[in-house]
């Protein structure tokens, strides 16, 4: 198992201002239950952005995502081909398909119980922040819907309002720790009394650089250091994740393959839920 980069130390804190608390909030499998990354792929291909064997791909990355989750190598692999894919792109057009399909395609997966969560803290007047591996673009309008001003995401290059496929921060691992350093010093949040929750191993650094860590829905390897260190765990249910494959007739092409492609799916997931069941 890779151990994540370790966080970044704490520096000291403004001590002329009182100090506020903080509620740092991964978004995929900790917030909705989907990838936002993955989220959408029929969107994207019902505007001509990619084509359908793309989409389907995207589906079964979902599929597959949901279930058995990402390493830190599997990460970086989908940050690879996702702006390999996405280069040229026109900027504009990605995030006004977010905004204009976030309600049917993203609020129904929202957890009620990340929501209700997301609310206490700001009765409490903890500052809420999603810090999430996903791009700026697709971030925001759940963040919107959420009532949260501040997100800390994966920022893209473009250039004349086009991707140019090259990523200028990706916010994975030590880097959300260090992202949570620096809003802590802007901010002056007392990060032994802030909060973290995140479902993934490899949001370690991200967990440990608060005094409140919590596990959301965590992966085996989390849910095994949440154990050990007596860290709080909590089980998201509400919505249950779903599957939506793109029609044969909006793919276009040979329901065998379609087919073919959804049993291979249908396997790899009862495979591996059966496997973890039996390791569980």
């Amino acid at each position: 198992m890779n151990q994540p980069d370790p966080a970044p130390k704490p520096q000291g804190l403004d001590t002329s201002t009182p100090t506020k608390v903080a509620a740092f909030f991964d978004l995929d499998k900790t917030i909705i239950a989907m990838s936002s990354t993955y989220a959408y792929g029929r969107e994207f291909m019902s505007s001509g952005l990619i084509s359908p064997v793309e989409a389907l791909q995207l589906s079964l990355a979902q599929a597959t995502y949901m279930v058995a989750g990402h390493t830190s190598e599997q990460m970086d692999n989908t940050r690879d081909q996702l702006t390999a894919m996405i280069r040229g792109w026109d900027v504009q057009q990605v995030r006004s398909i977010a905004e204009e399909t976030m309600h049917t395609v993203v609020t129904p997966t929202i957890y009620a119980e990340a929501r209700e969560l997301i609310e206490h803290h700001q009765e409490l007047g903890h500052d809420v922040i999603i810090i999430s591996a996903s791009v700026k673009e697709l971030v925001e309008p759940i963040a919107k819907e959420l009532g949260v001003e501040k997100t800390v995401t994966t920022i893209l290059e473009s250039e004349d309002g086009l991707y140019t496929g090259d990523v200028l921060f990706y916010c994975k691992g030590a880097a959300k720790a260090q992202s949570i350093l620096d809003l802590a010093k802007a901010h002056n949040y007392d990060l032994s009394q802030s909060h973290a929750y995140s479902d993934s191993f490899t949001d370690l650094p991200m967990l440990e650089a608060v005094g409140n860590p919590t596990a959301v829905n965590p992966d085996r390897a989390l849910k095994k250091i949440a154990l050990e260190r007596g860290w709080k765990i909590l089980s998201f249910k509400n919505p249950e994740p779903l599957f939506q494959m793109p029609s044969t007739r909006e793919v276009s092409i040979g329901t065998g393959v379609v087919a073919g492609i959804a049993a291979v799916a249908a396997g790899s997931i009862w495979w591996m839920r059966r496997a973890r069941h039996g390791s569980a």
